[in-house]
């Protein structure tokens, strides 16, 4: 699969580039990276995404085990204090295209749709902000549980039971639903080249303080560099980026 690079990091604002610093930018270290941006994808070596898929599976099953019982209280509380159940389960975009279905603790209200579009007939400037980065600062979905999770992003944490099975990585791009797609227009091609990840570049760089397009090229600079040494430095940046809850909502 090659084609020429529909986004490139240059094109984002510095105050976004700045965030994963030049070790990230300067082709994570990684021999075949150097003319990505000319080149686009390179063919993958099937010996590093071997030894990619063992790490995701050693770092899965070991947080499962280590994260149980914090896992098992988060269950419990949301069943506690809202009605509904403690997992939303949606399907997400994955490798090569397949849809799987996606795991996390429900953060949302029970009719978190119907207060969705109340407020984007009612509030002109909510509808704006949706259509643009299919965010909303002040989400009144949200349940007081939920903004908990979501801050911290404990709400993530079923993922790993994803990783586990295979469906996703630890480090990749954001896992987006099908109607996302359009909005990556040919870059959706890189997106289907690996596994989407729990945590990722778009996580460390600010996440919901980016644009969307911000974001699709951020994913597309993260296939155009990724080895293991590049994810297990997103992991060692994904602590700090969660503790100072940076564009988190």
């Amino acid at each position: 699969m090659s084609l020429d690079s529909p986004m490139s990091i240059a094109n984002l604002p510095r105050s976004s580039v700045e965030q994963f610093g030049d070790s990230v930018l300067g082709a994570l270290h990684h021999p075949k990276a150097a003319n990505s941006v000319d080149m686009g994808l390179w063919d993958r070596d099937e010996a590093e995404d071997a030894i990619i898929r063992l790490f995701d599976f050693t770092i899965s099953l070991f947080a499962l085990v280590l994260f149980l019982p914090l896992l098992l209280v988060i269950f419990f509380i949301i069943k506690a204090t809202d009605k509904g159940p403690a997992l939303f389960v949606q399907q997400r975009i994955g490798k090569d295209g397949k849809t799987f279905p996606c795991m996390k603790f429900r953060s949302m209200a029970a009719d978190a749709e119907q207060r969705l579009a109340m407020l984007l007939a009612t509030d002109e400037n909510a509808a704006r902000e949706w259509a643009a980065d299919q965010k909303l600062r002040n989400d009144p979905r949200i349940t007081a549980i939920g903004g908990v999770l979501r801050k911290t992003s404990l709400d993530e944490l079923p993922q790993l039971f994803n990783i586990l099975a295979g469906q996703m990585s630890v480090v990749g791009p954001r896992p987006i639903v099908a109607g996302e797609v359009p909005r990556y227009g040919r870059s959706f091609e890189y997106y289907c080249a690996v596994r989407p990840g729990l945590t990722g570049l778009w996580q460390i760089s600010g996440r919901n303080d980016t644009t969307y397009d911000e974001r699709v090229a951020l994913d597309v600079r993260y296939v155009q560099t990724r080895n293991l040494h590049s994810n297990i430095e997103i992991c060692a940046r994904t602590i700090p980026a969660i503790l100072g809850a940076r564009g988190c909502y």
